[in-house]
């Protein structure tokens, strides 16, 4: 096992991986740049280093910064979290040309799978179904207007290197092609420095299932259910839960074993997630593969009572899992807030918290950073806590759900808790009738 983890991320998921590593008898090395001085992350890690400025250029996406970090810190390991360089292969590479474990895949499996069009390209060959394409990357404008009409609109234009949302332009008739093929070039050189476009089929509002899986260094593979992720703005995931409203046993089956065939097709070591476009008839077909611990990843640890951190560390120490799969017993929702104000189309609020209460009682989870007088940075992502709750069934978890928010107090800035409160309350979404399109409809209204 690991003597020392250097954790290259900061925040909630840095604070995440730090109290299972003191559970496991691992020290810890925290990273921070001048504007995480003051984080959680930073207090209760072993050690601490501080790696740059604000700017994640010259801190967090700093390989040379942290590498020399661990260097003077003689960590032997490297958790990389969700974000910045978890998915980076060149990250992973010099990990292991500097003999550091990378917590995580290799550097051949985040290539792999980091690029959309070779993912593809690897799940057709592994059987797995997946959304009607291009095939490869669009060469020019021509080509694109050909394929998309081969494939019939509407069409959905995505970086090769995308994520987040970032290069991707939906174009539901030919005249709206040539605008959105350029803005979709150009954010995508500007987000990931790859102009690089494919084309998929654009399926009407699909449900967006995704399958956690877990891969050892001895072939073994297992899925460890699914979370459905389907509330979501701008491609950005608001709401997550397990299990789905909309699976059923022979579904789950299905989309389980496709997640396991992908999974041991190449090798995979780790836990990563396998996510899935599902139609209306219940057709599925692969979208992409995250090949990092994810956000939501506390929704399964809920529902099957395991540390996914910790299997993760121990994956990478050389230990063998089980093999098994699970069909969740309980049910989960995670509310991700955010610091932002739900009533001025989610702008950004960055600011000092001047109160913080967080809620508590059986069944409720507060992963987060934050507390009173802590500043929310306007040079990091906007999520400042994940409240998860867990209850025997949906409704009972919704109903938790409702208490928890009611009990969040924080104060200083706006955040997206009143969006949650409305959510929840919702009739569709409590009935369980909601897609990915959800967000066009709901009619986000401050309370008098």
């Amino acid at each position: 096992m690991f003597k020392k983890i250097l954790i290259a991320n900061r925040g909630e998921i840095a604070l995440r991986v730090i109290r299972t590593c003191k559970e496991m008898g691992i020290k810890t090395v925290a990273v921070y740049s001048t504007a995480d001085r003051e984080s959680l992350h930073v207090r209760f890690a072993d050690e601490a280093v501080c790696i740059g400025p604000a700017s994640s250029l010259e801190s967090y996406l700093s390989i040379p910064k942290i590498m020399a970090a661990v260097e003077i810190t003689n960590a032997d390991a490297i958790h990389p979290g969700y974000g910045f360089l978890a998915e980076n292969g060149d990250f992973a590479e010099i990990c292991a040309e500097y003999g550091i474990k990378f917590i995580g895949p290799s550097p051949e499996m985040i290539r792999k799978m980091g690029d959309k069009i070779t993912a593809k390209e690897t799940m057709i060959k592994a059987g797995v179904p997946v959304v009607p394409g291009s095939g490869g990357l669009i060469t020019s404008l021509d080509h694109a207007k050909k394929v998309a009409l081969d494939i019939g609109y509407p069409v959905i234009l995505k970086a090769t290197a995308g994520g987040g949302g970032k290069g991707m332009r939906i174009v539901l008739k030919e005249d709206e092609l040539e605008k959105n093929w350029g803005m979709a070039r150009q954010e995508a050189k500007s987000a990931f420095d790859n102009d690089g476009i494919y084309i998929e089929k654009f399926i009407i509002e699909p449900r967006h299932i995704e399958f956690q899986i877990i891969g050892d260094q001895h072939g073994n593979v297992a899925h460890l259910s699914e979370r459905d992720c389907s509330i979501q703005r701008r491609h950005q995931k608001l709401l997550e839960e397990s299990p789905s409203p909309f699976m059923t046993k022979s579904l789950r089956e299905k989309m389980g074993e496709a997640a396991i065939n992908a999974g041991k097709f190449i090798n995979y070591e780790g836990v990563g997630t396998v996510e899935f476009l599902v139609d209306a008839d219940r057709n599925f077909y692969f979208m992409e593969m995250n090949t990092r611990i994810q956000v939501e990843h506390p929704v399964t640890e809920e529902v099957i009572d395991h540390d996914l951190i910790k299997e993760q560390i121990k994956v990478a120490a050389g230990c063998k899992i089980s093999g098994k799969s699970y069909t969740p017993k309980l049910h989960a929702i995670e509310c991700r807030i955010n610091a932002e104000d739900s009533f001025k189309d989610f702008r950004p609020s960055p600011g000092e918290i001047t109160s913080f209460h967080s809620p508590k009682g059986h069944g409720v989870r507060v992963d987060t950073h934050a507390y009173a007088g802590y500043r929310v940075s306007p040079y990091y992502d906007s999520m400042i806590a994940k409240v998860i709750c867990r209850a025997q069934t949906r409704d009972e978890c919704i109903a938790k759900m409702q208490r928890a928010l009611d009990e969040f107090v924080i104060e200083g800035i706006h955040t997206t808790v009143p969006f949650h409160k409305l959510l929840l309350k919702d009739e569709e979404f409590r009935k369980g009738n909601y897609n990915t399109g959800f967000m066009n409809t709901f009619k986000l209204e401050r309370p008098e």
